[in-house]
């Protein structure tokens, strides 16, 4: 057990296949351990964990995605490093999106969050939810065998979130198309600068901020209008930008848990014996199931805090500048606070005292949506099916899983997951659907048509480098690709003049009537 305990978290593979194995070693030297070498603490009890993440007046979250190995863009000084936190915040990975957000920024963009999953929007959206799933399921049933992973679990929590925001519908499948190519967070080969043209934030951060710039020039009876109009706490309004953040967070980091969740939750569904027949006999318990998946296998393995003022966790000394590794995968198998923690336990008492989604001021924002998306799409796979099985060819025999896993420090989900559906005796197909109409093309204008849409229109390119030169190699434009001309012309007076958007109006015009 020495040898696995001095092994590398963050840098090896067969670390990420099999990280209980490592978190149990770490355990076996007390609830916090610093293992050797590192600069870091790693906290795998239940009641640590729990301490660290209540305490958000002497721990940041600042380093919630960049994790504790990496380090910190400062020097350390003092017995209180607040102030050097905030003065470096933009140097931290994602220090301005909201899982690393600390105090008043913090309440403000939570108190946002928090009107999207309010247990009546839930419950108006599950119809979509439900409808949904149902297709997909059938579908999938109908098909015979599929990746569980990339055919149902991502594009289902995908459109779910997006019906949720309002993106509209000839969006969702270029939002689709972001994620399934997008790297997962805490990537053990590195993530891509957030700022980077081709990062999936940066993309769906600039059809956003389309979306919300639309809203405030032209409300309607939409989420998104609503975050626009409404405001924080302490009375302020939020700025475009922040809601444009919070899509992007939302989307690219949040729909992640879920669509992990259902591929784990799955694996148990077929792997324990007569699971899955009991489900269908009684599916009120799949909620339970729900639980229990995300204590045992939840999406998140760990989160990290960084101490920003001289504290103590229990008894132990941990002074300002303290990266620590919340092993939230550890704490709910802690032996201290769970019995038999490594069995799966289908009504285990108190079991929503996990800690898959955080506590306090950090829980995820998202938790509610997530347990009712699993839910309902369960549930159908429930009522659809006679039988799910894993693909052996694929994966191997029952007990000897063969399974890959997203390489990522952060996240615990698979990269793919085939499995074998066989139909329920009262199974019905999905009614083949019409081919819609062939819409009548758009004239192409700045006011109406995407930047994006624009620049992949070889005539309509040429057309902005006519009157724009440089503009289709300039990247703080292309960055803008989800938005209109029009739209960003008030970030940009002096370059997108009425005079020259009118004179590219005039030849796009020209170009429609070809």
């Amino acid at each position: 057990m020495n040898e696995l305990v001095n092994r590398d978290y963050f840098t090896d593979y067969e670390v990420l296949k099999d990280p209980y194995a490592w978190f149990e070693a770490v355990r076996e030297h007390g609830p916090i351990y610093q293992p050797e070498g590192r600069d870091y603490l790693v906290v795998t009890g239940f009641a640590e964990t729990l301490e660290i993440m209540r305490n958000t007046n002497d721990f940041s979250a600042i380093i919630g995605l960049q994790g504790a190995a990496l380090p910190l863009p400062f020097t350390p000084e003092g017995s209180d490093i607040t102030d050097q936190i905030e003065a470096h915040r933009l140097d931290f990975h994602g220090g301005d999106l909201l899982v690393n957000l600390d105090d008043k920024p913090h309440t403000n963009m939570r108190a946002l969050v928090n009107t999207l999953f309010t247990p009546s929007r839930l419950k108006a959206n599950e119809a979509f939810f439900d409808d949904f799933a149902d297709r997909m399921v059938r579908k999938a049933v109908a098909k015979g065998q599929i990746d569980l992973v990339k055919e149902i679990a991502t594009p289902f929590v995908t459109m779910v979130i997006a019906d949720l925001l309002g993106v509209p519908m000839e969006d969702r499948q270029k939002f689709m198309d972001v994620i399934a190519q997008a790297p997962c967070p805490g990537n053990l080969e590195g993530d891509m600068a957030l700022d980077e043209e081709n990062h999936p934030f940066a993309i769906m951060g600039s059809y956003f901020a389309g979306y919300v710039f639309d809203r405030v020039a032209n409300p309607r009876d939409d989420v998104l209008t609503e975050l626009v109009q409404g405001t924080y706490p302490d009375g302020t309004k939020p700025e475009p930008t922040d809601i444009v953040k919070l899509g992007m967070f939302m989307f690219g980091a949040g729909q992640d848990t879920s669509a992990k969740l259902l591929g784990n939750a799955m694996r148990y569904i077929v792997d324990v014996p007569g699971l899955q027949e009991e489900l269908r006999a009684d599916p009120s318990l799949v909620p339970a199931l729900i639980e229990e998946v995300l204590r045992l296998e939840g999406s998140t393995k760990q989160t990290a805090r960084l101490a920003r003022r001289d504290t103590k966790v229990g008894d132990l000394e941990v002074p300002a500048g303290t990266k620590i590794l919340l092993a939230i995968a550890a704490a709910n198998r802690d032996p201290r606070r769970w019995e038999d923690p490594n069995a799966f336990v289908l009504k285990r008492p108190r079991i929503k005292e996990h800690v898959a989604f955080g506590r306090s001021a950090h829980t995820c924002a998202g938790a509610p949506l997530a347990r009712v998306e699993v839910r309902v799409i369960l549930e159908k796979f429930l009522e659809h099916t006679s039988n799910i099985e894993i693909d052996e060819n694929k994966h191997g025999p029952k007990g000897q899983r063969d399974l890959d896993f997203e390489p990522s420090f952060i996240i615990r989900g698979l990269s793919e997951l085939q499995v074998k559906l066989t139909p329920s005796a009262n199974f019905k197909p999905v009614e083949p659907e019409a081919a819609p109409a062939a819409a009548p093309a758009k004239a192409l204008s700045t006011q109406e048509t995407k930047i994006g849409d624009l620049l992949a229109n070889d005539a309509a390119k040429a057309v902005l480098d006519k009157h724009l030169p440089g503009m289709s190699s300039d990247k703080q434009l292309a960055m803008a690709s989800g938005m209109t001309l029009r739209a960003i012309q008030a970030f940009a007076p002096g370059q997108l003049t009425t005079e020259i958007l009118d004179a590219v109006d005039a030849d796009l015009a020209s170009l429609s009537h070809a």
